[in-house]
C-alpha cells in the first residue's frame, strides 16, 4: 500500500486500487466489514447510464427551439423573446425550486429524487407535443400549452442536474469519482448537441414542428421507463470510500450556513456561476446572433455542435487527468484562462460576415476549455466544503448560475438595437426587425474575463475531502486492520 507520507498533503495520488493493496474478489465480506474496507458494485454503471439519458433528453426538451428561434416564432405567431422565454423558464424555475430538490437530495436519497425527475420530463415532454395539436381548442393551443410542457420539462431538470456529483460520491471510488461525474454531467452538453444538430434537420423548410416534438418525447419515456424500474436503492448496501461513509453528515440548514461562510466556496459560486451563466446564454442566443450577420441556420448548428462536441472532448479529457493527479485547481484555472480568451475572439468575429472558418474554429475552442471546467468545479465545490452534503455544495453552484443567466438575458437582450438596413441577415421572425448583437456579444465577453481574473487571482483551498479520506487511510493503518477497497463485485 502506498505510504502515509503519500497519502496526506495536497497533493493526493489517490490511487489506492485493490491491485495495491492485494485485495481480491474472492475476499469475503465478514473480512471486509471486519477491516473496515470498502465495496463497488457494478450496478453503478447502470444508474449512471440511467442518468446520463436522464440529463441528455432533459437538455434536447430545454434547447429544442433556439436553433429555429425564427422558424418556431413564425410558426406560433409570437415574438423571438416569447420563444426565448421557452429556453429562459428552465433558469426561471431552477431558482425556487432547487432548494427544495437539494434538500431532497440530501435527505430522501439519489432513488426519489431521480425517479421523481424523470416522470416530470415525460409528463413535460409529452404536454409539449399536444400543445401543437390541431384538434386541442384554440385557448389552450399552441404557446400557452408549450410553455406548461416547458415548466414541467424545467422543473425535472433540478432534480437532474445536481445527481451527477452525489452519485459519484456515493456509489464510485475516489479513482473514478470525477470520471463519473465528467461523464454523467456531459450528457447534458450531448443533448444540447443533439437538439443543435437535428432541430434544424426536422423542422426544415416546412415547419415541422409538430415531428420535432413527438421524436424529442420518446426519449423521456425510456428514461422513465429505466429510472422507475431499474433504480432499486439510492445508496450502496457497502461505501465505496471513507468519505461516501460520512456524507451528508451536516444537516442541510447547517450545511448551506457552512457554504455560506466559506470563502473559497463563494468565488467559485460567482466565477463559476457566471462560466455557467455565459454558456446559457450563449447556447440560448447563438443562431440569432449569426443570422443577422448572413449565417444560416444550419450553420449556426454546426457551431453549436462543434461547441458541444469539442466541449466533450475536453471534459472527458480533463475529467481522467484530474482523477489520476487530484490537480483540480490547476486544472481549472488554466481552463478558464483559455476560455476567457477564446470567449473574446469569438464575440470579434461573430460580427464578421463571411468568416465562417473562423467562427466554427473559435466556437470549438470555446466549448473545449469552457466545458472541461463544469465536472472539475462540482468536484472542487465538494473538496472545497466537505463533509457539507454533495448536492448542496454542486446545488448552489448551480442556483447561481441559473440566476445569473436570467440577469444577463434580460441585460443582453435590452442592449440589442434594431437595424434598418440588413440586406444580409438570414433571420426570419415572421417580419420582426433585425436586431443588431454587436455590443451585447462584447459585453459577454467582458463579464466571462472579469469572472476569469477574479477566479485566477483570489480561488485557493485544500482539498478537505481528499484529506479526510487519507487521515482515514491512516488511522486505519495504525489500528489493528487495514482499509481495503474491492474490485468490482456484486
Amino acid at each position: 500500500m502506498a505510504s502515509v507520507g503519500k497519502a496526506q498533503g495536497m497533493e493526493i495520488n489517490g490511487d489506492l486500487r485493490s491491485e495495491e493493496v492485494g485485495i481480491t474478489a474472492e475476499t469475503s465480506q465478514e473480512t471486509r466489514e471486519l477491516l473496515g474496507g470498502f465495496k463497488v458494485y457494478k450496478r453503478r454503471w447502470f444508474i449512471l447510464s440511467v442518468v446520463c439519458l436522464l440529463n441528455c433528453s432533459n437538455a434536447v426538451q430545454w434547447l429544442s427551439f433556439a436553433p429555429v428561434a425564427d422558424q418556431v416564432a413564425s410558426y406560433l405567431g409570437a415574438s423571438l423573446d416569447q420563444v426565448n422565454w421557452l429556453s429562459l423558464v428552465y433558469m426561471v424555475v431552477a431558482v425556487p425550486f432547487c432548494f427544495i430538490t437539494t434538500w431532497m437530495l440530501d435527505t430522501l436519497g439519489l432513488r426519489i429524487s431521480l425517479i421523481l425527475g424523470s416522470w416530470l420530463n415525460m409528463a413535460g415532454s409529452g404536454l409539449r407535443f399536444l400543445s401543437i395539436l390541431s384538434s386541442l381548442p384554440l385557448s389552450v393551443r399552441y404557446f400557452p400549452l408549450l410553455m406548461g410542457g416547458q415548466t414541467l420539462c424545467a422543473l425535472a431538470q433540478t432534480f437532474i442536474v445536481f445527481s451527477p456529483t452525489k452519485l459519484a460520491a456515493l456509489w464510485f471510488p475516489q479513482h473514478q469519482r470525477a470520471t463519473a461525474n465528467m461523464i454523467a454531467s456531459m450528457s447534458n452538453p450531448i443533448g444540447v448537441l443533439l437538439a443543435n444538430i437535428f432541430s434544424p434537420i426536422m423542422v426544415g423548410q416546412d415547419m415541422n414542428i409538430p415531428l420535432m416534438l413527438g421524436i424529442y418525447a420518446i426519449p423521456t419515456v425510456v428514461a422513465c421507463i429505466l429510472a422507475t424500474l431499474g433504480i432499486r436503492e439510492g445508496v450502496p448496501p457497502s461505501p465505496p470510500s471513507a468519505s461516501a461513509e460520512s456524507s451528508n453528515s451536516e444537516s442541510f440548514l447547517q450545511g448551506i450556513k457552512l457554504l455560506l461562510m466559506n470563502r473559497a466556496y463563494m468565488i467559485l459560486l460567482l466565477c463559476v456561476g457566471c462560466g455557467i451563466a455565459l454558456f446559457t446564454c450563449f447556447s440560448t442566443l447563438l443562431e440569432q446572433i449569426l443570422c443577422v450577420k448572413g449565417y444560416s441556420n444550419d450553420f449556426a448548428g454546426i457551431c453549436g455542435a462543434l461547441f458541444i462536441l469539442f466541449g466533450v472532448v475536453g471534459a472527458a479529457f480533463l475529467g481522467f487527468y484530474v482523477d489520476r493527479t487530484k490537480k483540480f485547481i490547476e486544472a481549472t484555472k488554466i481552463s478558464i484562462a483559455l476560455c476567457a480568451l477564446a470567449c473574446i475572439g469569438l464575440a470579434v468575429v461573430s460580427q464578421l460576415r463571411d468568416q465562417k472558418a473562423a467562427v466554427a474554429i473559435l466556437c470549438s475552442l470555446f466549448g473545449f476549455f469552457g466545458f472541461s471546467i463544469y465536472p472539475v468545479a462540482m468536484e472542487l465545490s465538494v473538496e472545497s466544503s466537505y463533509p457539507v452534503g454533495e448536492a448542496s455544495s454542486s446545488g448552489l453552484l448551480f442556483i447561481s448560475g441559473q440566476i445569473q443567466s436570467i440577469v444577463y438575458m434580460v441585460i443582453l437582450q435590452a442592449l440589442t438595437q434594431p437595424i434598418a438596413d440588413s440586406p444580409f441577415s438570414r433571420c426570419a421572425a415572421g417580419g420582426a426587425e433585425v436586431l443588431s448583437w454587436r455590443v451585447p456579444v462584447l459585453v459577454m465577453a467582458g463579464l466571462f474575463s472579469g469572472g476569469a481574473c477574479c477566479f485566477l487571482l483570489f480561488f485557493h483551498t485544500e482539498y478537505r475531502r481528499l484529506r479526510a479520506e487519507a487521515d482515514a487511510v491512516v488511522a486505519t493503518e495504525t489500528g489493528p486492520g487495514r482499509a481495503l477497497c474491492s474490485r468490482d463485485m456484486e
